[in-house]
Protein backbone atom coordinates (compact mmCIF):
# COMPACT_ATOMS: atom_id res chain seq x y z
CA UNK A 1 0.00 0.00 0.00
CA UNK A 2 1.53 3.38 -0.76
CA UNK A 3 2.66 5.78 1.46
CA UNK A 4 0.67 8.88 1.95
CA UNK A 5 2.61 11.15 4.89
CA UNK A 6 3.77 14.32 4.02
CA UNK A 7 4.69 17.02 6.69
CA UNK A 8 2.07 18.93 6.65
CA UNK A 9 0.01 15.74 7.17
CA UNK A 10 1.19 15.66 10.72
CA UNK A 11 -1.30 18.77 12.01
CA UNK A 12 -3.32 17.89 14.75
CA UNK A 13 -6.91 19.79 15.22
CA UNK A 14 -8.43 19.49 18.05
CA UNK A 15 -12.24 19.38 18.29
CA UNK A 16 -14.57 21.73 20.26
CA UNK A 17 -17.86 20.04 20.10
CA UNK A 18 -20.53 21.71 22.12
CA UNK A 19 -23.33 19.94 23.72
CA UNK A 20 -27.55 20.84 22.74
CA UNK A 21 -27.89 23.91 25.08
CA UNK A 22 -29.87 26.63 23.86
CA UNK A 23 -30.81 29.67 26.18
CA UNK A 24 -34.53 30.86 26.33
CA UNK A 25 -33.65 33.52 23.30
CA UNK A 26 -32.37 30.94 20.92
CA UNK A 27 -35.21 28.66 22.23
CA UNK A 28 -37.50 31.65 21.50
CA UNK A 29 -36.15 32.19 17.71
CA UNK A 30 -35.69 28.69 17.13
CA UNK A 31 -39.49 28.60 17.68
CA UNK A 32 -41.69 25.02 17.29
CA UNK A 33 -38.62 22.51 15.83
CA UNK A 34 -41.00 19.86 15.30
CA UNK A 35 -43.67 21.97 13.47
CA UNK A 36 -40.45 23.29 11.01
CA UNK A 37 -39.61 19.77 10.47
CA UNK A 38 -43.09 19.09 9.40
CA UNK A 39 -43.01 22.31 7.26
CA UNK A 40 -40.30 21.04 4.98
CA UNK A 41 -39.97 24.54 3.22
CA UNK A 42 -36.90 23.68 0.98
CA UNK A 43 -37.82 19.50 0.12
CA UNK A 44 -40.61 16.86 0.91
CA UNK A 45 -40.38 13.96 3.55
CA UNK A 46 -40.64 11.15 2.60
CA UNK A 47 -43.61 8.76 2.26
CA UNK A 48 -43.80 5.66 4.01
CA UNK A 49 -41.38 2.78 3.12
CA UNK A 50 -39.53 4.75 0.70
CA UNK A 51 -36.20 4.97 0.89
CA UNK A 52 -36.00 1.29 1.76
CA UNK A 53 -35.43 0.14 -1.76
CA UNK A 54 -34.29 -3.54 -2.11
CA UNK A 55 -33.52 -3.68 1.36
CA UNK A 56 -34.87 -7.14 1.75
CA UNK A 57 -33.14 -8.41 -1.14
CA UNK A 58 -29.55 -9.09 -2.36
CA UNK A 59 -27.84 -6.22 -3.80
CA UNK A 60 -27.66 -6.21 -7.53
CA UNK A 61 -24.99 -4.60 -9.63
CA UNK A 62 -23.57 -0.89 -8.67
CA UNK A 63 -26.47 0.11 -6.10
CA UNK A 64 -24.83 2.52 -3.40
CA UNK A 65 -26.18 2.04 0.13
CA UNK A 66 -24.79 3.59 2.98
CA UNK A 67 -25.89 3.97 6.70
CA UNK A 68 -25.12 6.64 8.63
CA UNK A 69 -24.66 5.57 12.17
CA UNK A 70 -24.27 8.94 13.60
CA UNK A 71 -25.60 12.01 12.36
CA UNK A 72 -26.64 15.11 14.79
CA UNK A 73 -29.57 16.13 12.39
CA UNK A 74 -31.50 17.74 15.24
CA UNK A 75 -28.75 20.41 15.51
CA UNK A 76 -29.50 24.23 15.06
CA UNK A 77 -26.82 24.55 12.09
CA UNK A 78 -29.66 22.64 10.20
CA UNK A 79 -32.45 25.24 11.23
CA UNK A 80 -29.71 28.04 10.09
CA UNK A 81 -28.58 29.06 13.53
CA UNK A 82 -24.84 28.68 14.51
CA UNK A 83 -22.83 29.62 17.42
CA UNK A 84 -25.50 30.10 19.71
CA UNK A 85 -27.17 33.27 17.85
CA UNK A 86 -30.50 34.00 17.83
CA UNK A 87 -30.89 35.20 14.16
CA UNK A 88 -30.67 32.78 11.74
CA UNK A 89 -27.67 33.18 8.83
CA UNK A 90 -30.11 31.33 6.56
CA UNK A 91 -33.57 29.23 6.41
CA UNK A 92 -33.93 25.80 7.54
CA UNK A 93 -32.55 23.61 5.10
CA UNK A 94 -32.81 19.88 6.67
CA UNK A 95 -35.17 18.73 4.00
CA UNK A 96 -32.29 19.28 1.21
CA UNK A 97 -29.59 18.05 3.93
CA UNK A 98 -31.22 14.99 3.55
CA UNK A 99 -32.43 14.97 -0.60
CA UNK A 100 -28.32 15.31 -0.94
CA UNK A 101 -27.98 12.52 1.54
CA UNK A 102 -30.25 9.90 -0.26
CA UNK A 103 -28.40 10.81 -3.82
CA UNK A 104 -25.50 10.23 -2.39
CA UNK A 105 -27.09 6.55 -1.70
CA UNK A 106 -27.37 7.48 2.03
CA UNK A 107 -30.14 5.11 2.69
CA UNK A 108 -30.36 5.12 6.73
CA UNK A 109 -29.45 7.68 9.06
CA UNK A 110 -29.44 7.27 12.69
CA UNK A 111 -30.12 10.69 14.40
CA UNK A 112 -28.16 10.77 17.67
CA UNK A 113 -29.78 11.86 20.76
CA UNK A 114 -27.64 14.00 23.42
CA UNK A 115 -29.96 14.82 25.81
CA UNK A 116 -33.64 14.21 26.96
CA UNK A 117 -34.89 17.11 24.49
CA UNK A 118 -32.87 15.89 21.58
CA UNK A 119 -33.70 12.39 21.65
CA UNK A 120 -37.29 13.03 21.45
CA UNK A 121 -36.54 15.51 18.59
CA UNK A 122 -34.55 12.83 17.12
CA UNK A 123 -37.57 10.29 17.41
CA UNK A 124 -39.67 13.22 15.91
CA UNK A 125 -37.32 13.06 12.67
CA UNK A 126 -37.64 9.10 12.25
CA UNK A 127 -41.21 9.73 12.23
CA UNK A 128 -41.13 12.13 9.74
CA UNK A 129 -38.62 9.93 7.70
CA UNK A 130 -39.51 6.48 7.95
CA UNK A 131 -37.43 4.00 6.90
CA UNK A 132 -34.73 6.35 6.80
CA UNK A 133 -34.02 8.08 9.68
CA UNK A 134 -33.39 6.19 13.20
CA UNK A 135 -32.94 7.56 17.14
CA UNK A 136 -30.77 7.16 20.03
CA UNK A 137 -32.11 7.86 23.37
CA UNK A 138 -29.27 9.00 26.14
CA UNK A 139 -27.55 12.05 27.55
CA UNK A 140 -23.58 12.58 25.78
CA UNK A 141 -21.36 13.12 28.55
CA UNK A 142 -20.66 16.81 27.76
CA UNK A 143 -24.07 17.33 28.84
CA UNK A 144 -24.24 14.70 31.86
CA UNK A 145 -24.50 18.03 34.24
CA UNK A 146 -28.48 18.45 33.23
CA UNK A 147 -28.54 15.26 35.17
CA UNK A 148 -27.57 17.53 38.57
CA UNK A 149 -30.38 20.07 37.88
CA UNK A 150 -33.26 18.35 36.59
CA UNK A 151 -36.81 18.73 38.03
CA UNK A 152 -37.21 16.23 40.72
CA UNK A 153 -33.58 14.91 40.31
CA UNK A 154 -31.32 12.86 38.18
CA UNK A 155 -33.01 9.63 38.94
CA UNK A 156 -36.33 11.68 37.64
CA UNK A 157 -34.60 12.12 33.92
CA UNK A 158 -33.32 8.42 33.64
CA UNK A 159 -36.84 7.41 34.34
CA UNK A 160 -38.24 9.88 31.80
CA UNK A 161 -35.38 8.59 29.32
CA UNK A 162 -36.05 5.16 29.59
CA UNK A 163 -39.32 5.50 28.98
CA UNK A 164 -38.76 7.66 25.96
CA UNK A 165 -36.58 4.70 24.91
CA UNK A 166 -39.46 2.24 25.42
CA UNK A 167 -42.04 3.94 23.91
CA UNK A 168 -39.23 4.35 20.89
CA UNK A 169 -38.54 0.60 20.71
CA UNK A 170 -42.40 0.21 20.26
CA UNK A 171 -42.63 2.32 17.33
CA UNK A 172 -39.76 1.14 15.48
CA UNK A 173 -38.10 4.55 15.79
CA UNK A 174 -35.43 3.96 18.76
CA UNK A 175 -32.40 1.33 17.73
CA UNK A 176 -29.84 2.08 20.32
CA UNK A 177 -29.39 4.11 23.82
CA UNK A 178 -26.96 6.04 23.72
CA UNK A 179 -24.63 8.69 23.34
CA UNK A 180 -23.61 7.92 26.33
CA UNK A 181 -19.99 7.67 28.23
CA UNK A 182 -17.05 9.63 29.39
CA UNK A 183 -14.95 12.51 27.75
CA UNK A 184 -12.21 14.13 29.65
CA UNK A 185 -11.28 16.21 26.57
CA UNK A 186 -14.21 18.72 27.36
CA UNK A 187 -14.62 18.98 30.98
CA UNK A 188 -15.87 22.32 31.53
CA UNK A 189 -19.12 21.15 30.22
CA UNK A 190 -19.30 18.58 32.95
CA UNK A 191 -16.68 17.20 35.39
CA UNK A 192 -15.25 13.87 35.57
CA UNK A 193 -17.19 12.84 38.84
CA UNK A 194 -20.48 13.93 37.04
CA UNK A 195 -19.54 12.26 33.69
CA UNK A 196 -18.68 8.92 35.61
CA UNK A 197 -21.67 8.90 38.00
CA UNK A 198 -24.28 9.18 35.32
CA UNK A 199 -22.26 7.03 32.59
CA UNK A 200 -23.11 4.26 35.32
CA UNK A 201 -26.39 5.17 35.80
CA UNK A 202 -27.74 5.35 31.86
CA UNK A 203 -25.62 1.91 32.24
CA UNK A 204 -28.49 0.49 34.45
CA UNK A 205 -31.11 1.56 32.54
CA UNK A 206 -29.21 0.34 29.23
CA UNK A 207 -29.09 -3.12 30.47
CA UNK A 208 -33.10 -3.40 30.74
CA UNK A 209 -33.23 -2.52 27.40
CA UNK A 210 -33.13 -4.36 24.26
CA UNK A 211 -30.50 -1.98 22.00
CA UNK A 212 -27.45 -1.87 21.33
CA UNK A 213 -25.26 0.87 22.49
CA UNK A 214 -23.95 3.78 20.93
CA UNK A 215 -20.85 5.10 23.03
CA UNK A 216 -18.30 7.94 23.22
CA UNK A 217 -14.99 7.85 24.83
CA UNK A 218 -12.83 10.54 24.47
CA UNK A 219 -9.15 10.73 26.61
CA UNK A 220 -11.08 8.54 29.27
CA UNK A 221 -10.47 4.59 27.75
CA UNK A 222 -9.49 3.27 31.53
CA UNK A 223 -12.55 4.64 33.25
CA UNK A 224 -14.52 3.98 30.27
CA UNK A 225 -13.68 0.32 30.54
CA UNK A 226 -14.09 0.29 34.22
CA UNK A 227 -17.86 1.25 34.21
CA UNK A 228 -18.91 -0.42 31.06
CA UNK A 229 -17.21 -3.88 31.09
CA UNK A 230 -19.13 -4.93 34.48
CA UNK A 231 -22.51 -4.82 32.14
CA UNK A 232 -21.37 -6.35 29.24
CA UNK A 233 -22.89 -9.96 30.25
CA UNK A 234 -26.08 -8.13 30.28
CA UNK A 235 -25.77 -6.30 26.97
CA UNK A 236 -26.70 -7.91 23.33
CA UNK A 237 -24.00 -10.64 22.60
CA UNK A 238 -21.83 -10.63 20.77
CA UNK A 239 -21.59 -7.52 19.79
CA UNK A 240 -22.97 -4.87 22.64
CA UNK A 241 -22.76 -1.82 20.70
CA UNK A 242 -21.17 1.02 18.66
CA UNK A 243 -17.91 2.84 20.19
CA UNK A 244 -17.90 6.23 17.90
CA UNK A 245 -16.48 8.73 16.26
CA UNK A 246 -12.91 6.77 17.09
CA UNK A 247 -9.47 8.49 17.81
CA UNK A 248 -8.04 5.73 20.45
CA UNK A 249 -4.60 4.19 19.77
CA UNK A 250 -3.89 0.36 18.89
CA UNK A 251 -4.10 -1.14 21.60
CA UNK A 252 -7.27 0.46 22.81
CA UNK A 253 -8.82 -0.87 18.77
CA UNK A 254 -7.61 -4.34 20.53
CA UNK A 255 -9.58 -3.90 23.55
CA UNK A 256 -12.25 -3.01 22.13
CA UNK A 257 -12.80 -5.64 19.51
CA UNK A 258 -11.62 -8.28 22.09
CA UNK A 259 -14.85 -7.39 23.69
CA UNK A 260 -17.30 -7.17 20.83
CA UNK A 261 -17.45 -3.81 19.97
CA UNK A 262 -17.77 -2.42 16.59
CA UNK A 263 -16.16 1.20 15.47
CA UNK A 264 -17.66 3.87 14.24
CA UNK A 265 -15.21 5.93 11.63
CA UNK A 266 -16.01 9.69 10.95
CA UNK A 267 -13.61 12.52 9.81
CA UNK A 268 -12.12 13.14 13.82
CA UNK A 269 -11.00 9.71 13.23
CA UNK A 270 -9.13 10.70 10.04
CA UNK A 271 -6.40 13.54 11.54
CA UNK A 272 -3.37 12.43 11.73
CA UNK A 273 -1.39 9.78 10.10
CA UNK A 274 -1.49 7.70 13.48
CA UNK A 275 -5.27 8.45 13.08
CA UNK A 276 -4.96 6.45 9.81
CA UNK A 277 -2.51 3.57 10.76
CA UNK A 278 -5.49 2.73 13.63
CA UNK A 279 -7.82 2.69 11.40
CA UNK A 280 -6.49 0.47 8.78
CA UNK A 281 -6.29 -2.33 11.86
CA UNK A 282 -10.10 -1.93 12.23
CA UNK A 283 -11.38 -5.43 10.72
CA UNK A 284 -13.47 -4.83 8.18
CA UNK A 285 -16.16 -6.93 10.08
CA UNK A 286 -16.10 -4.52 13.49
CA UNK A 287 -16.39 -1.27 10.84
CA UNK A 288 -18.78 1.41 10.80
CA UNK A 289 -19.54 4.36 9.12
CA UNK A 290 -20.33 8.06 10.33
CA UNK A 291 -20.46 11.66 9.46
CA UNK A 292 -20.89 13.07 12.98
CA UNK A 293 -22.40 16.31 11.40
CA UNK A 294 -22.28 18.51 11.60
CA UNK A 295 -19.03 18.51 13.08
CA UNK A 296 -16.05 15.98 12.47
CA UNK A 297 -15.66 17.01 8.20
CA UNK A 298 -12.68 15.80 6.48
CA UNK A 299 -10.60 19.50 6.30
CA UNK A 300 -8.28 20.27 4.50
CA UNK A 301 -5.20 19.93 6.96
CA UNK A 302 -6.28 16.27 8.13
CA UNK A 303 -4.27 13.23 7.31
CA UNK A 304 -7.72 11.99 5.61
CA UNK A 305 -7.59 14.96 3.58
CA UNK A 306 -4.05 14.00 1.74
CA UNK A 307 -5.59 10.15 1.28
CA UNK A 308 -8.54 12.03 -1.00
CA UNK A 309 -5.68 14.01 -2.37
CA UNK A 310 -3.71 10.92 -3.50
CA UNK A 311 -6.77 9.06 -4.27
CA UNK A 312 -7.70 11.70 -6.91
CA UNK A 313 -4.08 11.69 -8.68
CA UNK A 314 -4.22 8.08 -8.68
CA UNK A 315 -7.07 7.42 -10.44
CA UNK A 316 -8.02 4.27 -8.41
CA UNK A 317 -11.26 3.38 -10.76
CA UNK A 318 -13.88 3.99 -8.62
CA UNK A 319 -17.30 2.49 -9.72
CA UNK A 320 -19.45 5.00 -11.49
CA UNK A 321 -21.92 6.07 -8.42
CA UNK A 322 -19.60 5.59 -5.69
CA UNK A 323 -17.95 9.16 -5.68
CA UNK A 324 -19.98 12.26 -3.32
CA UNK A 325 -22.55 14.61 -5.75
CA UNK A 326 -19.85 17.49 -6.42
CA UNK A 327 -22.25 19.77 -4.79
CA UNK A 328 -21.42 23.18 -4.56
CA UNK A 329 -20.44 24.69 -0.89
CA UNK A 330 -21.03 28.66 0.08
CA UNK A 331 -20.40 29.89 3.24
CA UNK A 332 -23.42 30.42 5.20
CA UNK A 333 -23.67 33.81 4.57
CA UNK A 334 -24.54 33.04 1.02
CA UNK A 335 -26.53 30.13 1.16
CA UNK A 336 -28.21 28.18 -1.77
CA UNK A 337 -30.86 25.75 -1.05
CA UNK A 338 -29.14 23.40 -3.03
CA UNK A 339 -25.81 23.79 -2.03
CA UNK A 340 -24.09 22.38 1.06
CA UNK A 341 -22.55 24.96 3.69
CA UNK A 342 -18.96 25.18 3.79
CA UNK A 343 -18.03 23.90 7.31
CA UNK A 344 -21.03 22.49 8.20
CA UNK A 345 -20.87 18.40 7.52
CA UNK A 346 -23.81 16.62 6.90
CA UNK A 347 -24.51 12.95 5.65
CA UNK A 348 -23.89 13.14 1.86
CA UNK A 349 -20.13 13.60 3.34
CA UNK A 350 -19.49 10.11 4.61
CA UNK A 351 -18.71 8.75 0.69
CA UNK A 352 -15.50 10.59 1.89
CA UNK A 353 -15.05 9.17 5.07
CA UNK A 354 -15.21 5.33 2.66
CA UNK A 355 -12.96 6.60 0.35
CA UNK A 356 -10.04 7.76 3.13
CA UNK A 357 -10.88 3.96 5.03
CA UNK A 358 -10.24 1.79 1.25
CA UNK A 359 -7.80 4.18 0.56
CA UNK A 360 -5.33 3.51 3.88
CA UNK A 361 -6.57 -0.77 3.63
CA UNK A 362 -5.79 -0.78 -0.24
CA UNK A 363 -9.05 -2.44 -0.97
CA UNK A 364 -12.53 -0.93 -2.92
CA UNK A 365 -14.71 2.11 -1.63
CA UNK A 366 -17.25 -0.96 -2.72
CA UNK A 367 -15.94 -3.13 -0.22
CA UNK A 368 -15.82 -0.50 2.66
CA UNK A 369 -19.44 0.27 1.71
CA UNK A 370 -20.58 -3.58 2.05
CA UNK A 371 -18.84 -3.94 5.00
CA UNK A 372 -20.11 -1.15 7.11
CA UNK A 373 -23.66 -1.78 5.57
CA UNK A 374 -24.07 -5.12 6.55
CA UNK A 375 -22.85 -4.26 10.59
CA UNK A 376 -24.78 -1.31 10.52
CA UNK A 377 -27.93 -3.47 9.65
CA UNK A 378 -26.67 -6.56 11.88
CA UNK A 379 -26.40 -4.37 14.65
CA UNK A 380 -29.18 -1.27 14.49
CA UNK A 381 -31.54 -3.26 12.06
CA UNK A 382 -32.61 -0.20 10.39
CA UNK A 383 -36.07 -1.76 9.37
CA UNK A 384 -33.48 -4.34 6.94
CA UNK A 385 -34.81 -7.51 6.45
CA UNK A 386 -33.41 -10.91 6.54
Amino acid sequence: MTTLLSPYLHTILRITRKPHSYTPALKSAYGSWVETVKKEPYGGSMAEGEGEGKDGEEKKGNEVRYADVGINLTDPTYQGFYNHHTTPSHPPDLPSVISRATTAGVRKLIVTGSDLQNSLQAIELAKQYPGQCYATVGVHPCSSQIFETYEGGGEKLLEELEKVAREGIKGGWVVAFGEIGVDFDRLGFAGKEVQERWFAKQLEVAVKLPLPLFLHSRSAHPTFLTHLLPFLPHLPSPHPGLVHSFTGTPTELTTLLHHGFHIGINGCSLKTPQNLSVVAQIPLSRLQLETDGPWCEIRGTSAGWGVLAELEKQKQGEKKGLDDGGWKKFKKEKWQPDAMVKGRNEPAEIVKVARVVAGVKGISVEEVMEAAWRNSVGMFGLGVKG
